[in-house]
């Protein structure tokens, strides 16, 4: 099965995609979640660990339209007022969306990279010469760790 244009993405209430859906202004998908900078290293992951709220818009068909983040924190300043501030910032953006509705989306693939961080849905393939083409091919949500794969019925691995 090839990888389709769009990733289809299931809006799961009370779990990792429970704050994905349609607006008037087309699709979003929006989270709090935890980001390291690319190539960090060490053993300070505290003070690399990076919470942050998160929104990406995408149009009716499912392009990025816009990403819009911001860190509120690190695990060392204090992992809980992190998340609750975070929370409380994406509760913000997502007030203002005009007629917004909790529901599955299609999104394609995009990249974003803010302050050293990778976020995105992208396309992922296993090192193995002897998959067949689409085989071992994946999505990747980044930072939140989502991946999607066939049967690419919106249903993710993290």
């Amino acid at each position: 099965m090839s990888v389709p244009e769009v990733i289809p993405i299931r809006h799961e209430p009370d779990y990792r995609t429970n704050t994905i859906g349609r607006w008037q202004g087309g699709q979003f998908f929006a989270s709090v979640t935890a980001a390291f900078p690319e190539g960090w290293s060490g053993d300070d992951w505290q003070s690399q660990k990076r919470w942050c709220a998160v929104l990406h818009s995408f149009d009716e068909a499912g392009s990025h339209l816009d990403s819009r983040i911001q860190f509120t924190g690190t695990t060392a300043d204090g992992e809980k007022t992190a998340i609750t501030a975070a929370r409380q910032l994406l509760a913000e953006w997502l007030d203002a969306l005009p007629g917004r509705q909790y529901q599955d989306i299609a999104i394609a693939p995009f990249v974003v990279r803010f302050e050293g961080v990778l976020f995105g849905l992208v396309l992922e393939e296993e090192d193995d010469e002897e998959a067949e083409e689409d085989e071992g091919v994946w999505a990747e949500f980044y930072p939140d760790g989502l991946g999607f794969q066939a049967p690419w019925n919106g249903c993710y691995d993290t």
